[in-house]
């Protein structure tokens, strides 16, 4: 993975010339990430390339996290024409890897994961766009757009989305609106060296929306087992100190189907269009997850389609479903 060839001009202005550029990663957009060295400092290059990026949203987001007294990265310089972006280095430690590590730091980092959010909850929505029914059904329909044909299903779409409006209804108004990062998951909470409290990455796509949603991303986390029993630990504990009450259970498991169904066209996609393989892979636990929210009674409509549409041995990896 290669800096782009504007990357030294864009350094030597930022006041990095010279500097070392190294891979770091790729995401599942067309970013990349690179880190910076220089002699005892080191940076983050985001390539955000135009016209499938655009850093904008990005910089916004992380500017109004750091007003309001979150862990976002600090924006060093930026090229907008570009579509590169130097940012604060969180470092290494990632959740997820020490979690996985340390077994009984789990319930500890969880914790003070889900008290970022009760923190987070208690601003004003710090963007403008909101979650609304086009994007949840929107996002909702990725699921039938590329899983079911993927795997070879020619399924009931009308019956998806009224199944859909039904279940996401009740949602929709009576709730205060909030910032909702989106990706709130353990690969992108940082643990920063010498600070207090988590660092945040990766929510440029905000809006404003419901407090269950980064919930779900947290505690039904598609690249990482979440046990039942810390989920609910952690739904306790969300509740406990907001007062959030049953109807917020509701929230959750709706949202949670919404996403899960969602993640798993997203990662069919990745596979079918973008040549990405990794991705479909992590398709069962997804699955194990949607099956769970699906229990709940106020997916009905959503869990008589599935049952109808998608067969259990249609679920699951759609590469080998589908072989």
């Amino acid at each position: 993975m290669n800096p782009p060839t504007t990357a030294p001009a864009f350094l030597t202005a930022a006041g990095w010339d010279g500097a070392e550029v190294l891979p770091l990663a790729g995401d599942a957009s067309f970013r990349r990430y690179f880190r910076v060295i220089d002699h005892d400092r080191s940076a983050i290059l985001m390539d955000a390339p135009p016209p499938h990026e655009d850093p904008r949203p990005f910089i916004a987001v992380a500017r109004w996290l750091r007003t309001h007294g979150f862990a976002a990265p600090a924006i060093l310089h930026e090229d907008l024409e570009q579509g590169l972006v130097l940012l604060e280095d969180f470092g290494d430690a990632r959740l997820r890897e020490t979690v996985d590590a340390a077994p009984e730091s789990e319930l500890r980092l969880y914790g003070a994961a889900v008290d970022l959010l009760v923190r987070l909850h208690g601003e004003a929505a710090g963007v403008d766009r909101p979650y609304d029914r086009a994007e949840y059904l929107r996002e909702a329909g990725l699921f039938v757009e590329w899983y079911c044909p993927a795997v070879g299903l020619a399924v009931d779409v009308a019956g998806y989305r009224a199944a859909w409006e039904q279940a996401l209804a009740p949602l929709l108004d009576g709730h205060r609106p909030v910032t909702v990062l989106r990706d709130y998951h353990a690969e992108n909470l940082m643990l920063i060296e010498g600070g207090e409290g988590l660092g945040l990455l990766d929510f440029q796509d905000a809006l404003a929306g419901h407090p269950a949603y980064d919930l779900v991303s947290l505690l039904q986390d598609a690249r990482r087992d979440v046990a039942p029993a810390l989920e609910a630990a952690m739904l306790d504990r969300y509740r406990r100190i907001t007062g959030a009450e049953d109807d917020f259970d509701t929230a959750y498991h709706v949202l949670g189907a919404q996403r899960n169904a969602k993640i798993i066209g997203i990662f069919t996609r990745l596979w079918k269009r973008d040549g990405k393989p990794r991705y479909p892979v992590l398709c069962p636990r997804v699955w194990a997850y949607l099956e769970r929210d699906l229990a709940h009674p106020a997916l009905k409509p959503v869990a008589d389609w599935f049952a109808a549409n998608v067969p259990a041995e249609k679920r699951g990896d759609p590469m080998v479903v589908a072989a």
